[in-house]
């Protein structure tokens, strides 16, 4: 009997913590909300308003009003499903390389690519902007997709999860079968790790749709803006709107829930199958 109250006691523990960690992490999104559906009045109160306000929709007005809303909107969305649709190709086309086939220098390559992670990416800003100069793709898309079409976390990330959820065996029998190396990695590979490639997804869409410097120095007219461009230019010299801007952030932020809530099972499965593998 001690056993099984020990047991109800965690189960319970364990739903309080959970229940706890959800409304944390739920809250800043609420607080946005109730922000961006007030008024600088409200907001600026001792204690501040805690619940939403009816000024919402006045509030999205003014944000079309002064940017392009969903102009904006729409660059985010094919600069981020244009960088996140190369990374899984590339990155996993890489990760099936330094995993399953064997190639001079193989090791001493994984290793200097390890290795890049570890410089800022700060540092690459001006030579990778005098290229984009001279390439004539200064306010052009492709300014930003283009740098980010691979990235060395992702390579890393397809090559772990490849080693550890595709067995050799398969590999070999499909080489004895014909099949050439890209129709494995297409055929085979590719089908065998949609978990991963989901979780590889969701961090690639949401860095390039939260991803501010590299845009603000190339997309310098306004038709070429990202959503978190035009967002940074609702912020006059001398007052803020903070209802005004809240509710801008709010709005661009329901893409990212969207694009979580439809691959959130490929997600978890993702980051949990290292923790079930025997």
């Amino acid at each position: 009997m001690k056993e099984v109250g020990e047991k109800k006691f965690s189960k319970v523990g364990l739903y309080i913590f959970l229940s706890l960690s959800t409304i944390l992490s739920v809250f800043p999104f609420y607080w946005m909300f109730v922000i961006g559906s007030n008024t600088n009045a409200e907001v600026s109160k001792i204690p501040p308003a805690l619940i939403p306000g009816s000024n919402f929709v006045e509030n999205a007005m003014k944000v079309f009003e002064r940017i392009n809303f969903f102009g904006s909107l729409f660059n985010s969305f094919i600069i981020s499903t244009a960088i996140t649709v190369s990374v899984l190709f590339f990155c996993s086309l890489a990760g099936f390389a330094f995993s399953k086939i064997d190639f001079k220098g193989k090791e001493f390559f994984f290793i200097f690519l390890l290795a890049t992670m570890m410089i800022p990416p700060q540092l690459g800003l001006i030579p990778t902007f005098m290229i984009i100069t001279w390439l004539d793709w200064v306010d052009t898309l492709q300014a930003v997709i283009v740098p980010g079409m691979v990235n060395a976390f992702g390579v890393f990330w397809m090559r772990q999860y490849i080693t550890s959820s595709i067995p050799n065996d398969l590999i070999e029998a499909a080489k004895i079968d014909g099949c050439s190396n890209f129709r494995i990695y297409w055929n085979i590979i590719l089908p065998a790790i949609k978990p991963g490639l989901a979780t590889l997804g969701i961090v690639t869409f949401m860095n390039a749709w939260n991803d501010f410097l590299w845009p603000l120095v190339v997309l310098k007219d306004k038709s070429s803006h990202t959503i978190q461009i035009a967002l940074r230019t609702l912020n006059d010299a001398y007052t803020t709107d903070y209802p005004m801007v809240l509710a801008g952030t709010f709005m661009a932020t329901i893409p990212i829930l969207i694009v979580f809530l439809i691959f959130n099972k490929q997600f978890i499965a993702g980051i949990t199958e290292g923790a079930v593998k025997s």
